[in-house]
């Protein structure tokens, strides 16, 4: 199985959200497009995150010095990313791969995030409740289902807000993965709590 984590907006929990799909699963994870804060990025993250002793964090295709959108990161580094460039790494076991941004971050000219996603990747939306968050995650779902890709289900991040996650859910029919509580920190404990709650739901996608 091969699961595509993809956010409503930038900040929304896509990284947690990956560590603990990636625990849940034992998955491998990728990353294909890293932009900024290179000692610490989503891998490092991801690795610090995890109990599991299977898991291989596979290297980005594209490491980008400056926190920016990836085509300006990359502009500034003095290289154009390629899709031909992102190759998806080979594995026997669950692989996530984690996004970057939201789905139309331009990745160059032409392409944006949402030209990652293959027709075998099952794509997991994580959204979290602000002003403006409906709009945007039925705005990502739709964008999602007019190219006639697969939508596995979706990650609530934050604290509950009933109106909001039953309209979403109503109005789209997705199925809800699980929520992530406004927890005050995350830690490798952590992170295993949800990935044994959310583990059942996951094998069923």
């Amino acid at each position: 199985m091969k699961l595509f984590i993809t956010g409503i907006s930038t900040d929304v929990g896509k990284t947690i959200a990956s560590a603990i799909i990636t625990e849940s699963l034992e998955a491998d994870y990728w990353k294909p497009i890293q932009a900024g804060d290179l000692e610490n990025s989503d891998s490092h993250k991801i690795k610090s995150f995890l109990s599991n002793k299977k898991t291989v964090v596979h290297p980005n295709s594209y490491a980008l010095n400056t926190p920016a959108s990836p085509h300006l990161a990359a502009e500034l580094d003095g290289i154009i990313i390629d899709l031909e460039n992102i190759t998806e790494p080979k594995t026997v076991n669950h692989l996530v791969i984690e996004g970057a941004g939201g789905i139309f971050v331009p990745l160059n000219e032409t392409d944006s995030v949402i030209d990652l996603i293959q027709p075998d990747y099952k794509v997991i939306v994580v959204s979290r409740h602000y002003l403006g968050s409906i709009n945007h995650t039925l705005l990502t779902i739709e964008a999602l289902q007019s190219r006639k890709i697969y939508i596995a289900g979706i990650i609530f991040n934050g604290e509950e807000n009933k109106a909001t996650e039953t309209i979403v859910l109503n109005k789209t029919g997705l199925k809800c993965i699980g929520r992530i509580e406004q927890e005050p920190y995350f830690d490798q404990n952590v992170i295993k709590e949800y990935a044994d709650l959310f583990r059942e739901k996951l094998l069923e996608l």
